[in-house]
């Protein structure tokens, strides 16, 4: 059974006595140097690790091999959660932590099961009374929400928002009402890459011009940017959006 030290306690000490643990590793949010946006222990776990569950296989391996390049990839175990997974196939995944075996979560950017597969897998792990130990690393929405100079007290995330324009306009008009009645909360959400651009603009359409929204892009890149403006300025604003992992937040005072 695993005993390496993470943080001050030590994995053997926090697992059952029969079963592995089960670590969630975050992902770098880009192409940077893996161990420049990550700490030194998500190393050591994937050095102990050979059993992982990934929504992409080749992204996973590429991104073990970059933070240890000396880990051999024929004894990695790769077991696939992606929109193409079954349910049916979820609680045998987890057969070699209950053989006393350490696994790992690694997300494709990020950290695992935040607006991302996973969340499934570590209920099953809690029901199987399995330890669950998750890792530091970089979220986009958390890193977002503190350089958005808006309420870290209370905000919600809501994922994608609908894809329809006039579902999409009665959604936003929602949030910023909650954000209003909820004591100017924080409203974070996301857009599939390619349409950013057209949010922007759809935001700028429906909502209120002394409404605030921030913008994070390219988070921990070299080409971050991250303004938090209201929607008057914000018209008046050029930004190319398209295609570049994105968050916004919005805030009604």
């Amino acid at each position: 059974m695993d005993s390496l030290v993470v943080g001050d306690q030590s994995a053997s000490s926090v697992s059952s006595s029969t079963t592995g643990t089960l670590y969630l590793i975050p992902n770098r949010l880009g192409d940077d140097v893996a161990l420049e946006v990550l700490p030194f222990s998500i190393k050591k776990i994937i050095e102990l690790c050979d059993y992982y569950i990934v929504e992409n296989e080749k992204a996973a391996r590429r991104f073990i091999k970059k933070v240890s390049p000396s880990k051999s990839q024929q004894k990695l175990k790769i077991f696939e959660i992606n929109k193409f997974t079954s349910d049916l196939e979820l609680p045998s995944f987890l057969n070699p932590s209950l053989e006393g075996k350490p696994m790992a979560i690694i997300s494709d950017a990020g950290c695992p099961c935040v607006a991302d597969p996973g969340s499934a897998i570590v209920a099953m792990a809690h029901d199987k009374g399995i330890k669950v130990v998750p890792l530091v690393g970089p979220s986009s929405i958390l890193l977002a929400l503190m350089a958005s100079g808006m309420s870290g007290q209370r905000f919600a995330f809501h994922g994608y928002l609908p894809i329809d324009k006039q579902e999409k306009k009665t959604r936003l008009k929602q949030l910023e009402k909650q954000s209003l009645q909820d004591s100017c909360s924080a409203q974070i959400f996301i857009e599939t890459p390619y349409r950013n651009n057209q949010m922007l603009e759809d935001i700028c359409a429906i909502l209120t011009p002394d409404t605030r929204l921030c913008i994070a892009v390219d988070i921990t890149l070299k080409t971050e940017y991250i303004k938090t403006a209201t929607i008057k300025q914000w018209k008046h604003i050029s930004i190319d959006l398209h295609k570049r992992p994105c968050i916004f937040i919005l805030e009604k005072q």
